[in-house]
Formats: C-alpha cells, structure tokens, sequence
C-alpha cells in the first residue's frame, strides 16, 4: 500500500511521518527505512529504522528514487515499511514528473508487498486528481 501526507510547509506532516516511522519501526518484524532529504531527521527516527539521506547517493529526479527505492526493495526482502519525507522535493519539484513516479511506486509496493509513505508539500487543495487516491 502507498500513502501520500500532503499539504503546505508547516502542516505537520513530517511530524506524522517521524511518528509513522517510529511506530513501524517498534512493532515490524522486518526492516524499515526511511529516506530523507537533508539530515533533519537524524535526532528524530528511532535506532531501529535505517535512515538513509538521499543526497549522499545522488538521488535527485524521479528515476534515480525510483531506482533506490526499488533497489532497497530487492536487497532486503524482509522490508515491510518504506517512508520518503520530502519525496516532491527530492524528485525536482515537478508535480507531472512526481504523479508518474508515485503511480510507478505503487505498482512495484504492490507488486513486491511492503508499505510505503511519502511526504511532499502540495497544497491539497491543487493536488492532482491521479494522486487522489493514494492520500
């Protein structure tokens, strides 16, 4: 299952995600991973959840997150949570571009069976009618 946590800066929703995070992180019995722009949640994400800052691996459009995420997928097959803050900013910030990297996401989390939320800042008033369904 893929979940988007939209809306403007300020909104909360990286608090909700840190919180999703750690809850994940306590009660799965496999791995969970969270993927961050910059180092803001180093302090934040409990020990038990691998931390990984995308910038160190050149992840920076949609492809190449595409790629890590689907690579961290096929590394550990005991993932059971994936979570992305700031996925729209770490993609470029072009929302046609992020639609087509969410819809190809879902298919590979479905197909492979973990669960995986993103985090991006669109306002939810102008979020596009294909990502409707995944908030």
């Amino acid at each position: 299952m893929l979940k988007l946590i939209l809306g403007l800066k300020g909104s909360g929703k990286t608090k909700t995600l840190i919180e999703m995070v750690n809850d994940a992180s306590r009660g799965s019995k496999g791995s969970v991973v969270c993927i961050e722009k910059g180092q803001k949640l180093i302090y934040d994400v409990k020990y038990t959840a691998r931390l990984v800052e995308a910038d160190a691996y050149n992840v920076d459009n949609p492809h190449s997150l595409y790629g890590f995420i689907a690579g961290i997928a096929a590394s550990d097959h005991d993932l059971t949570d994936l979570f992305v803050d700031s996925a729209l900013k770490i993609v470029g910030n072009d929302v046609d571009e992020f639609v087509n990297f969410v819809e190809a996401t879902a298919a590979l989390v479905e197909k492979v069976g973990f669960n995986c939320v993103m985090t991006s800042s669109i306002a939810i008033d102008e979020v596009p009618e294909a990502l409707k369904k995944y908030l």
